[in-house]
């Protein structure tokens, strides 16, 4: 006896075929998160508790990361710049994992690109800062303090993953505290690195050496950008716009280059400067909290002038104190 196809089935079909699976659901990497696709790395979610899995994964990661900073405050400022920059590429492999394996429900927008950089820029920073404390005992509470801040930021970028709308107060305020958190640590951690990058460690009474301008420019641009990736995941929590967000990014970086060349030229000293540059990164994101097109005020072209004229000055101000 013979089934009859069923009406659905085309011309010609094997009645015992079997009907076609629907591939599982893939997550990617997105320029943003609040909506907008773009580029993608495909890596297929795997089913799985995602709360208990999530906790142990992010975890492992912490204790890796970790551990690869307790490892670099043995070595010397030259040396420890690759090994930061390694350590910053190989955290924003992890947490995309970490991210990617996260349940969002049916709309699944992506692993945002903007998730990846404070934990990135968090390990960055611990393994240049770990050189401010000095070899013994002081380095246990150093290391778990940066794990405590890694911990942080992968809490709340998981936090932000995991909800299917867009981030609200809370996760923005909560992102903007560690933000910060992670911009006094990741400063003080290029001027510890930088030859002469700390002002003020000279004996007492002596003046502030001025730096040379190949230090010079390495601690700006380093403070740069820190600041312009920073900026980036600040801005992308109240834009939709991959372009909005780089565009606030440079923004962020100019300023904080100028503020890092003006505070070297004061001697402002020890860990005072980085302090002073979190702060500058604080007002600057809060006078630049409005809309993208707060760009058309005519304002935003004397912001400009008058930033390209604070440079210029401050560049001179340090060529003459060098010489």
């Amino acid at each position: 006896m013979t089934v009859p196809p069923s009406p659905s089935s085309p011309p010609g079909a094997s009645p015992s075929a079997p009907a076609l699976e629907v591939p599982a659901g893939r997550r990617h990497l997105a320029p943003t998160g609040v909506g907008e696709i773009g580029r993608h790395l495909p890596i297929r979610t795997v089913a799985r508790d995602a709360v208990r899995e999530t906790a142990r994964d992010r975890r492992d990661l912490e204790i890796a990361i970790c551990t690869v900073v307790g490892m670099s405050a043995l070595l010397g400022s030259p040396a420890v710049w690759p090994v930061a920059i390694l350590l910053f590429a190989a955290t924003a492999f992890g947490a995309f994992r970490l991210l990617s394996a996260i349940e969002v429900g049916e709309h699944d927008r992506g692993v945002p690109i903007e998730s990846l950089i404070v934990p990135s820029v968090t390990a960055f920073g611990a393994a240049t800062a770990i050189h401010l404390v000095p070899l013994g005992a002081a380095l246990v509470p150093a290391v778990l303090a940066a794990g405590w801040l890694l911990d942080r930021a992968l809490a709340v970028e998981t936090g932000i993953v995991r909800e299917s709308e867009a981030p609200s107060d809370s996760d923005r305020t909560s992102a903007l505290v560690t933000i910060l958190l992670v911009a006094l640590v990741a400063f003080a951690g290029v001027a510890a690195t930088v030859p002469g990058g700390l002002a003020g460690i000279e004996p007492a009474g002596a003046p502030s050496a001025p730096l040379p301008v190949g230090s010079l420019a390495a601690l700006v641009l380093a403070d740069a950008a820190i600041a312009g990736l920073l900026g980036y995941r600040a801005a992308a929590l109240r834009t939709a716009k991959a372009r909005d967000a780089l565009v606030a990014a440079v923004g962020y970086a100019v300023v904080i280059a100028i503020g890092a060349a003006a505070v070297r030229a004061l001697g402002i000293p020890r860990l005072i400067g980085p302090a002073v540059l979190m702060f500058l990164f604080y007002l600057w994101d809060t006078l630049h909290s409005a809309p993208p097109s707060r760009r058309r005020d005519p304002r935003w072209l004397w912001e400009t002038a008058i930033l390209v004229a604070l440079g210029a000055i401050v560049v001179a101000w340090n060529l003459r104190l060098e010489t």
